[in-house]
This record gives C-alpha cells, structure tokens and sequence, in this order.
C-alpha cells in the first residue's frame, strides 16, 4: 500500500491493471450512516417492538371509516331532499350527466337510452316509477334483483342529480331499434330446458 499522503492509497493487488483505490468515507457520511442505524432501530421500537405508533394498515382503516362517514353523511343528507328534487336544466350539469350515462350507464341501457341489458330509457313505462324522484331512488338504491346496481357511495350526490337529471332529457326520444317496453317484451317461455 502507498503510504505517501501526496498520492491515492492503492490496494498492493490489481486485476488486468487495474489497482484499487482505498480512501475513507467523508465523515458527514458516515455519521449520516450511523443516524439512519439510530433512526431505524428508534422506528423499530416505536412500531414493533412497544406499539405506541400505528402502523400503516391501522392509520389507512382509521382514515377509511372517517371518509365512508363523511360519503355516508353526504348520502343521507342528500336523500333527505330527495323527495322535493327536480331535474336540473344547467347544461353544465347536464353535460357532466352525460359524461357519467356514457361511463357507467351506457353499457346496459345503452349511449342513446334505448337499452340493452337494461331496460329502454327513453319510453314513459318503467317498473319502478317514471319520475324524477323515482329514477334518483333507483340510482342510489338499484334494483338488485333486476341486476341494476346500487350506486350509493359510489357516485357523489351531485353525480346521481346530475345522471338522473341527463337520463331525464332521454325520455321522448326515438334511438334507432330501441328495446321494447317491459310490459310489452316478449315473456321467456315457461317449462323444461332443452338442456335438461
């Protein structure tokens, strides 16, 4: 090893011509290094070891329950007006309507309204009720056994207002080949499957 402090201290071995370098670490870096050590045993016993902090899962469930209660608190409030609602005329909330129909309302009841999987939106004949308010309880509520799901706590209230308000401009409207009314569909027949 080279013991002149002018020069580099290299290693006495070397590999193809190569002699390794051998200088001590800076010392704001290596008592950075012993602080991390500190710090990390500290963490250890502050979480792990005597459990006085909350660990991520615990600190993640806490916020969870506080936001469902604030969603859960905004539902019920906005249920509570349900029953005095009208549909808007604001096209600005209506074009937000829209943009909620087409994401998660198109697929069954289709872009235009005249239904897929769910039923025609755009006639003046539905099961559970034809008006405003009726269609804003079926969109927070859903018709579980029909397969409509419920949409409480998944949309914000002004997200139900806004879609049912939209799903409202639909009625009257003529979508090309449109799903036939419900009480006017054609009945499945009754008896034995062909697969049986």
């Amino acid at each position: 090893m080279n013991d002149d402090p002018k020069e580099p201290k290299l290693l006495d071995h070397e590999a193809d011509g190569i002699r390794e370098l051998d200088n001590n670490l800076p010392r704001w870096w290596v008592w950075m290094f012993y602080l991390c050590i500190a710090y990390a045993v500290g963490y250890l016993a502050y979480y792990h070891v005597f459990k006085v902090g909350k660990l991520q899962a615990a600190e993640y469930e806490e916020e969870w329950k506080a936001g469902e209660a604030i969603k859960s608190a905004a539902i019920a409030k906005f249920e509570a007006t349900i029953a005095t609602m009208q549909p808007s005329r604001d096209q600005a909330e209506l074009g937000q309507g829209q943009q909620v129909f087409m994401t998660y309302c198109a697929p069954c009841h289709r872009p235009d309204g005249g239904g897929l999987v769910g039923p025609n939106l755009c006639d003046d004949y539905w099961i559970h009720g034809s008006n405003f308010v009726d269609n804003v309880k079926v969109i927070i509520n859903g018709v579980p056994d029909k397969g409509m799901l419920t949409w409480r706590g998944l949309l914000k209230p002004a997200e139900i207002r806004a879609v049912a308000s939209y799903i409202y401009t639909l009625r009257g409207t003529t979508p090309p080949n449109p799903k036939p009314r419900e009480d006017q569909a054609p009945k499945a027949p009754a008896g034995p499957s062909p697969f049986e």
